[in-house]
Formats: structure tokens, C-alpha cells, sequence
């Protein structure tokens, strides 16, 4: 692709002469750099691409987009750049994100883009609405945190917004593939590094807004601006779709030029859902008036159902043929996943890993079992944010009967640590309902061997995931079969 259409609103300054310069692949992984490509330098949090420009010339790039003046000197003072363009910008980050998009022929345009954002729900929501419209049939595509789907071909994902040449790519795969919709998880950190820039969204969705990410964004009002900045910047034949419920709903799009809709579980706003009744097989609701049933179950599900209606009437669904459609969808996975057990004993596997969430699933729990012993197993993972442990470790201690603090992803952490850092969120009370024990398999085991007739076990944290992380080491760990094989033991 010529060069002058790479570069098209992409603030970048370049010799124009060069305007018709071809470019074969674009990457910001100097590794991937093959004759011709164009390099966009990054500066990153464990390395900078400002570092590999020499190397990404000796590779055979043909144009490097860099910010640091300085940097690019210091590597190419000794090169011969005849036949390299230098391309100078404000923002390394801005320019591979618009470049990306051009790059692949601006796919957003070309098909319906939706967008989720909030602290909790994100990977229900999407997954949810990916099943739905496909159920409904439309063909569709999925970007979220467990997994990317082409229509009905997926891969596993790597992060819950990737990065631009990712994203841009799979949306063209998704148009070429014959998709109207994508629906997409919207992080907070994604935004700030401008990996979802040069997209453009018909709809973006509000959650909800909890204590998360902080060891990242490093104060709450950041984390909020972050996540505001994906309602500033829609565009004004977009839905700005809203959770009033939570306090930061309104904040949220308080400067948004698209059209606002609100949802609501307890207030007056443009579409509503009540929970009617419900048990371990799902729930009853009652949404603009109109009954249903869902196998999900909990009101923070009975949220993301409401947002997956109100989406899909916006985007002129039907609402009656949406409702029907929604009867049908089952759980994302590691979501609220309920395995039976021998003396009729519940365990539920959920990837709940923030106070909020901790809270939201256990108070589920109570709700459907209010006279059954509740156990929860759960920690924290290593390397983020310390100052939600002691938050959860109490948490527990109020919602739960017997607590075992264990190991999540500990990464280069000491599992101990983090485990202390939990425990201190504890009185003498909660101590002494508490087991300590660092292997999460051994914690898993215990819990069902301790548990009571027609006790509920919550395993929180991994939820869909089928790894555990210690140290740099990713080894398997699949909760289910752990639940499966202690089963047997008790039979």
C-alpha cells in the first residue's frame, strides 16, 4: 500500500516526495520486520521500539514512524538511510493506531462495531451479544478477553483489548468473512494507549465502574477519565447505551456527542428489568414489562441482560424476537458455571477478581441458598493492584461462612504475601473461619472435603482460564477437572 494512504490523518510528518513509497507490512515488533515494512517506534513499559530502529533498518524496513528525535538519531547516526523514510509524529501510540487502520482499508467502517466498557460484565456482555445476533442470524464477530471470533471460527485472546494491528486485522478478516456485527471488550488501559483509536463504534456500552487497575492507572479518578474517554470520543450518529444505576453512569457520557440511552434495574430510564424470582436453574425477569426466563442467575447478570436487550433494540432488533433470543443464551464461561456434586453439594467456578465482583457473586450465592453453607475459596493475583486484597479479605469474612485464602495467578509475587495481604483486611473473626493454603489445587480439594450436605463452594478468581501463573512459569490448571477428580473421592 502507497505510504500517502498509510499515513492519511495520521498527524505525521513526513518528505512528501515519498508519498508513493510501498509499503509491505506495518509493525511495531521490530521481530516481525521484513523488507519493506514500515516500524512504528513505541515506547513501551518494559522496552522501547525507539531501541531496535538501527535493527529494524538492518532488517529491511523502508519507513520507521518514530516520536524521539533524539532516539532516532542516536540509532541511525552511522547508518546509510538512503531509501528510508523518516516519518516524525507527537504520538507513537496515536500514529499506529490510524496507520493500522488504514492499512487494512478502515474496517470499522464497514461493519456495525460495538464496544463495552466498565469494570465487571464486559466478557458476559460480549460473549452474550455474539451468541445472540448469531442465534438471530447474523453472522458476527467477538474481540474479548477469552476469546476472538471470525463468525463461528475462534482463537484465543492475549488481552482484553489487543493492540491495533490485532484488532484491525480480525475486523478485516470479519468484513472479508461477510460479518455485520462486532462486538468488543473496551479496557480501560486500551484506551489510554490509544489501541481502539481510528475505530469507529456505532454503540458503546456502560457497565459499571469498581475499584480495579489501579496499579496501572494509580488513582480512581484516572481510571474513570480512561474509561470516560471512550463516550467522549463517539461519534454523534453513535449510542452512548448507559447503566444509570451505578453512580458513575451519567458521568460517563456527561460530554458524549452521541445519542444517550439509559438502562436501569432500579429507576425510571428507557428500558428497565426486575428479577422476578430465582434458583440455581436461572431467573425470572420482567424487562419493559415483559416476562422471560434466563439460565443465568444474579442481579449483576440480570445487568448484563438488561444491556444485551437494550443494545440489540437500539440496533433495531426486534424486542419480543430479543427477549426470545435471550432465553436461550447460557453462561460465558468461568462465569457463575455451577458443577453438582455428591451430597448434593454446588460448586461455583466465576472469574469474579475485584471487591465488587467478589461481593456481587457471594451475595448471589446467599440469595438462592440463604440456609446453606457458603465456602470461598479465592486470592489475588501477584504483580496488580495490592490495595484490593484487604478490601476482598473482608468481603469474605461478611458473605461467607468458611473462607480459604489461596493462590491466584502469583506471578513473581510470593504467594504468602499476597495471602498476608488479604488475611489483613480481616478481625479476629474472620481469621478464624480462614484456611491458609498456598497450592489453589490442595485449597480446592479441602473445601470439598470439609463441605457440608448441600453446601455452595465458590471458587473465584480463574473462572474461565485453564492456566495458573507462578513466577514466568504458565502451566495448566483447569478448575473443572480438579472439582471433577475431588468429586470422586466423596462419592
Amino acid at each position: 500500500m502507497r505510504l500517502d494512504r498509510i499515513l492519511k490523518d495520521s498527524s505525521c510528518l513526513y518528505d512528501s516526495t515519498y508519498a508513493a513509497t510501498e509499503v509491505s507490512t506495518v509493525c511495531c515488533d521490530s521481530r516481525k520486520v521484513s523488507h519493506g515494512s514500515l516500524f512504528v517506534a513505541i515506547k513501551g513499559y518494559a522496552s522501547d521500539g525507539h531501541d531496535y530502529i538501527a535493527a529494524s533498518i538492518g532488517k529491511g524496513a523502508r519507513v520507521i514512524v518514530y516520536e524521539d528525535q533524539a532516539a532516532f538519531e542516536a540509532q541511525t547516526a552511522t547508518m546509510d538511510l538512503e531509501g528510508v523514510v523518516a516519518v516524525k509524529t507527537e504520538s507513537s501510540r496515536h500514529a499506529m493506531a490510524v496507520i493500522a487502520a488504514n492499512f487494512h482499508d478502515n474496517p470499522s467502517n464497514k461493519l456495525t462495531l460495538v464496544g463495552i466498557t466498565g469494570t465487571n460484565g464486559k466478557t458476559t456482555t460480549v460473549t452474550l451479544l455474539h451468541r445472540m445476533f448469531t442465534a438471530m442470524g447474523y453472522n458476527c464477530g467477538l474481540l474479548s478477553t477469552i476469546a476472538n471470533y471470525v463468525g463461528t471460527r475462534g482463537t484465543e485472546a492475549t488481552n482484553t483489548t489487543s493492540d491495533p494491528l490485532t484488532i484491525n486485522s480480525l475486523l478485516a478478516e470479519m468484513v472479508d468473512a461477510g460479518c455485520e456485527y462486532c462486538f468488543m471488550e473496551v479496557s480501560s488501559i486500551g484506551v489510554e494507549q490509544e489501541r481502539i483509536t481510528g475505530l469507529k463504534f456505532k454503540a458503546g456500552i456502560f457497565s459499571n465502574l469498581t475499584h480495579d487497575h489501579l496499579d496501572y492507572h494509580k488513582t480512581f479518578a484516572e481510571y474513570l477519565r480512561c474509561k470516560k474517554l471512550f463516550f467522549d470520543t463517539l461519534p454523534a450518529d453513535a449510542f452512548a447505551i448507559t447503566n444509570i444505576d451505578d453512580r458513575n453512569g451519567m458521568v460517563m457520557i456527561q460530554n458524549t456527542k452521541a445519542k444517550v440511552v439509559t438502562y436501569s434495574l432500579r429507576s425510571m430510564a428507557d428500558h428497565t428489568s426486575r428479577i422476578v424470582e430465582q434458583s440455581f436453574e436461572g431467573m425470572l425477569l420482567r424487562t419493559d414489562g415483559v416476562e422471560s426466563w434466563s439460565c443465568l442467575i444474579g442481579q449483576h447478570n440480570a445487568y448484563n441482560l438488561l444491556a444485551i436487550y437494550t443494545t440489540a433494540v437500539v440496533l433495531g432488533a426486534d424486542p419480543e424476537e430479543t427477549l426470545v433470543a435471550m432465553s436461550t443464551l447460557r453462561p460465558a464461561p468461568g462465569r457463575l458455571e455451577n458443577i453438582k456434586g455428591p451430597k448434593d453439594i454446588s460448586v461455583i467456578i466465576d472469574y469474579a477478581h475485584t471487591p465488587d465482583a467478589l461481593e456481587n457473586v457471594l451475595k448471589t450465592l446467599r440469595e438462592i441458598a440463604p440456609g446453606r453453607e457458603l465456602i470461598c475459596v479465592f486470592g489475588c493475583g501477584g504483580d496488580r493492584d495490592r490495595s484490593k486484597r484487604p478490601e476482598m479479605g473482608l468481603i469474605a469474612q461478611k458473605m461467607a461462612d468458611r473462607i480459604i485464602v489461596t493462590s491466584d495467578n502469583s506471578r513473581t509475587e510470593k504467594t504468602t504475601d499476597i495471602m498476608n495481604d488479604i488475611k489483613s483486611g480481616m478481625d479476629i473473626s474472620g481469621k478464624a473461619r480462614s484456611l491458609f493454603i498456598e497450592d489453589r489445587e490442595q485449597a480446592i480439594r479441602t473445601a470439598i472435603m470439609l463441605a457440608g450436605e448441600g453446601a455452595t463452594i465458590l471458587l473465584a478468581g480463574k473462572g474461565h482460564e485453564t492456566y495458573q501463573i507462578t513466577g514466568t512459569e504458565k502451566r495448566h490448571f483447569d478448575e473443572k477437572e480438579i472439582v471433577s477428580e475431588a468429586f470422586k473421592t466423596i462419592e
